[in-house]
């Protein structure tokens, strides 16, 4: 990922200002200027958000199918495959809006380099402290319109599928099992 963000900080300047050539050249760079360790700047708020993001869309499709269609885990109805994805685009909007001071502070984490000396941001707690203190609270929120037009979208399908796939299962090895 963090070659994946110096590369596209790079996107629109004249190839005598670019710093990296490519990936495996940025990947170079990085190690030779931060080490090895360089390249998993970022981890720890990716892992944050990625975990807060399952735990917050899990939650919360369970809930909108509950409050919305009164299905119930294991009790053997499938809902329609438009009502999971209503159902599962709602629960898709709800992991970035709860995980957006993660991802921005992963994208600033990985995007910054240690070849001019000092970081700006030291870690994720710091970057979170700076973030809020300099630009204000919204900031921790900056690019979630972008996320929000994608991963709910994809939530919707995934959903759609997904609980046709497990009614399907249920139905034919649940519901026959002995007791």
């Amino acid at each position: 990922m963090v070659v994946k963000i110096r590369l596209q900080q790079q996107k629109g300047l004249s190839p005598e200002l670019l710093k990296y050539k490519g990936p495996i050249h940025c990947a170079r760079m990085t190690i030779r200027e931060e080490g090895i360790l360089g390249l998993w700047a970022g981890a720890a708020p990716t892992v944050m958000r990625n975990g807060t993001n399952q735990a917050a869309m899990f939650t919360a499709k369970f809930m909108f199918d509950k409050a919305l269609w009164k299905k119930q885990e294991g009790d053997g109805t499938v809902l329609q495959p438009w009502q999971s994805m209503i159902s599962g685009f709602l629960a898709g909007t709800a992991g970035p809006i709860c995980t957006g001071p993660f991802d921005v502070v992963k994208t600033r984490l990985m995007a910054q380099s240690k070849s001019g000396g000092d970081v700006k941001y030291k870690g994720m707690v710091h970057a979170i402290r700076t973030i809020f203190a300099e630009e204000g609270l919204r900031a921790l929120w900056r690019g979630l319109l972008p996320r929000l037009m994608r991963i709910p979208p994809g939530q919707a399908i995934m959903w759609g599928v997904a609980d046709q796939v497990i009614g399907l299962y249920e139905k034919q090895f649940l519901q026959t099992a002995p007791l």
